[in-house]
């Protein structure tokens, strides 16, 4: 029997029933719904909505299908959805009396609490897998940041950098993530129960006290804005996928340095895999399902806005639908942080390809010149001719004598070629943020605080 079923004098057909369930999904719920059911009724009680001895047998029967969730019960999708589900459960348990919850609510503002209490608990274990994620590269700054390679502009050889300091730079981008995460938060965590169906409620119900209960910041004000609002749902589906294109800008860079051509790194086997016909390949198979399931985060997105696109006031059942991409969302962004956190933790970090002469150098010689009062664009001017004169003769900067320098500028001196050396090169950058091995350590440092580390 529903327990909507007093308007009607017959149930929905078998394919409506299959058609219109969530039990299936919003089972990733039952610990919220039992949660904020408990808040809901110990606040009844305190207001005296329930009597005490009611609110006893209410609570220890909820209690009961907890535990009997726990040890896998699964109830029949007649029961349409969760919240269902476990009033029909208590029903059986306790009788009438479990009637008595459903005052002062609705199933739009139980499900609306279900999300926020569930969202909330996954974005604090997302946050923690971030934090691990930021952590191994700051280790892995620590232990092998010191190795020389090329930074990239247009995937194209720019300037020596230290490996440490594009470490970094991805370890920044994640605590802007973690930020974003936080400030969704802020929103998510208001309490939306005792809205009811949307126009709130005529008993004494206190919504301040069940929000208190469930540790929520505060309330969603608005009763009608309480069960319709989702846009909490799309500012962290919303962080996940900019997070999302982190993780993949780094999978990518993993890939790449992970090959013969680049050689940079070697990942380990706990990340790597096989080939089925050819023996001697080593897949960055983790790396690349990273790259691929971040279009998934994105399709999550996209489906959210395009469901609450459009949907009249208040509460429709379209709503249904959100849960689906958001569970995956969230799922899948959790997962992705923690198999690069793996692939981060142990990979090996080879040696750098060797600088010395390379055209990654050129800008040294055009700071050598504005360093003798040269303008930078005179000097840029100067050096690329330079550049263009090695290319013609099939070499790079190694070949160029002092001589050489001072006939294509009267400003290089002798020392002029002591700015070719690359670690040299790398170690010059000690603007703030730059690539020196000074400005990286502060960088470690302000970062570690961040994660509440010394």
């Amino acid at each position: 029997m529903a327990l909507w079923d007093g308007r009607f004098s017959g149930g929905p057909a078998e394919e409506m029933q299959a058609f219109s369930e969530s039990l299936s999904t919003d089972m990733h719920m039952w610990e919220e719904d039992i949660q904020g059911s408990i808040a809901h009724a110990t606040m009844l009680a305190e207001v005296g909505i329930l009597k005490s001895a009611e609110c006893d047998a209410i609570i220890e029967g909820l209690n009961t299908v907890a535990n009997e969730l726990r040890d896998g019960w699964q109830p029949s999708i007649a029961e349409e959805d969760i919240h269902m589900a476990v009033e029909s459960r208590l029903h059986e348990l306790i009788g009438a009396q479990a009637g008595k919850l459903h005052t002062g609510r609705s199933r739009n503002d139980q499900v609306a609490t279900d999300l926020r209490l569930w969202l909330r608990r996954r974005i604090d274990e997302l946050d923690a897998a971030l934090q691990e994620l930021i952590g191994a590269l700051l280790d892995k700054t620590q232990s092998d940041g010191k190795t020389l390679v090329p930074g990239f502009t247009h995937l194209q050889r720019g300037q020596p950098i230290w490996l440490g300091h594009q470490f970094l730079a991805h370890a920044w981008a994640l605590s802007r993530d973690r930020e974003r995460l936080a400030d969704a938060k802020k929103r998510v965590n208001r309490s939306p129960l005792g809205a009811a169906a949307m126009a709130g409620t005529p008993h004494p119900i206190d919504r301040t006290r069940s929000a208190e209960l469930l540790n929520f910041d505060g309330l969603v004000d608005n009763a009608m804005d309480a069960v319709s609002a989702r846009d909490h749902l799309l500012e962290t589906v919303s962080t996940c996928a900019i997070l999302g294109s982190h993780l993949s800008r780094m999978a990518e860079e993993l890939i790449l340095w992970s090959t013969r051509e680049f050689g940079w790194i070697r990942l380990s086997d706990d990340w790597s895999t096989g080939s089925s016909i050819m023996p001697q390949k080593r897949n960055p198979d983790a790396a690349e399902l990273i790259r691929g399931k971040v279009g998934r985060i994105n399709g999550a997105l996209v489906s959210l806005l395009t469901l609450v696109k459009a949907l009249p006031l208040a509460y429709n059942r379209d709503l249904q639908e959100d849960r689906p991409p958001l569970f995956e969302a969230m799922f899948i962004t959790t997962a992705c942080t923690k198999v690069m956190r793996g692939c981060i933790e142990s990979m090996q970090v080879n040696a750098g390809p060797d600088l010395h002469g390379d055209f990654a150098l050129a800008t040294e010689l055009a700071d050598y010149l504005v360093a003798k009062e040269v303008p930078f664009r005179q000097a840029h001017h100067i050096v690329g001719n330079l550049v263009k004169q090695c290319e013609d003769n099939g070499v790079n900067l190694a070949a160029l004598s002092a001589e050489d320098l001072n006939t294509a500028d009267p400003h290089f001196g002798a020392d002029a070629l002591d700015w070719l050396e690359p670690s040299a090169a790398a170690e010059r950058r000690t603007s703030s943020g730059g690539t020196a091995w000074s400005e990286i350590e502060k960088q470690l440092s302000a970062l570690r605080q961040s994660l509440g580390k010394t």
